[in-house]
């Protein structure tokens, strides 16, 4: 593990691989660096990785209480990051990863060569929702903060885990899944309050880079809608879905998902 200062703060990161252009990737809700541990090898294979973990996660152990905390904070912070680094790299993020990813590609494209987004988290204004989208699932999350700040960690992560995989999801992750995300629960406190905007049709047709969505053919609820409608609106997107994977897809398919990355990357 590495540290880089951050706008006055000790990101902590790994790095592996070679390469002349960095792959970096962005955790979502309650991961760090550790979430991508099931592709870190095959991805590396061709690629260097840089693998934050953001302000506030792992191995920081967050109580929940006091600023920085924000959509805006994590913005600020990757774009400081990948300004360090000295050249374009590529950039990946999953979930909440994804929505930081899309906002930095929008502020600094010049940063990044290509753009992967895995089922980005957030909400869609009424430039973009669909017909019949599903409603707004926030409730679920802030209900879950509620649960951790009584006391009830694994009730209040079983809770937020099964709104966005289904029921019984929790009870089907292993146990050092089950902890990396404990060591992270007081992150949901201040992701009630972060401050997320909704996507804007203007904001996915201005985004100009090559980007590339990769979704789970299983997962369920609006984050499969969100994929959908941004993919339709950000100018020549490609898609990967990954059969009978769901919002984690790259652990319930380390292969499928990494050849998807990989296809992408080496486009001329």
């Amino acid at each position: 593990m590495q540290k880089r200062r951050v706008n006055g703060y000790d990101m902590a990161y790994l790095e592996l691989g070679q390469g002349e252009r960095p792959l970096v990737l962005i955790h979502g809700s309650l991961g760090d660096f550790r979430t991508w541990s099931s592709v870190l090898g095959l991805l590396s294979r061709r690629h260097r990785l840089i693998v934050p973990s953001l302000r506030r996660f792992f191995p920081e152990h967050w109580d929940g209480v006091g600023p920085g905390f924000t959509i805006a904070q994590h913005v600020e912070d990757i774009i400081a990051f990948l300004d360090g680094l000295g050249a374009p790299c590529d950039l990946l993020g999953h979930s909440r990863g994804g929505h930081l990813a899309f906002r930095v590609a929008q502020r600094r494209p010049d940063l990044m060569r290509r753009l992967i987004l895995a089922e980005p988290g957030g909400d869609l204004d009424p430039s973009l929702a669909p017909a019949g989208a599903l409603p707004l699932q926030r409730a679920h999350q802030a209900a879950s903060a509620e649960r951790i700040a009584a006391g009830d960690v694994d009730g209040g992560l079983a809770a937020f885990v099964d709104a966005i995989d289904g029921p019984g999801t929790w009870q089907k992750w292993t146990e050092p899944a089950r902890q990396q995300v404990r060591d992270n629960a007081r992150t949901l406190l201040g992701q009630v309050n972060e401050q997320r905007q909704p996507y804007r049709r203007a904001e996915a047709e201005a985004i100009a880079l090559p980007t590339l969505f990769i979704g789970g053919g299983a997962s369920v609820g609006r984050l499969p809608q969100v994929l959908r409608a941004l993919a339709a609106h950000v100018p020549g997107a490609e898609v990967a879905i990954i059969a009978g994977g769901k919002h984690w897809m790259f652990d319930d398919d380390p292969t499928a998902f990494s050849a998807a990355v990989l296809e992408f990357l080496a486009e001329p």
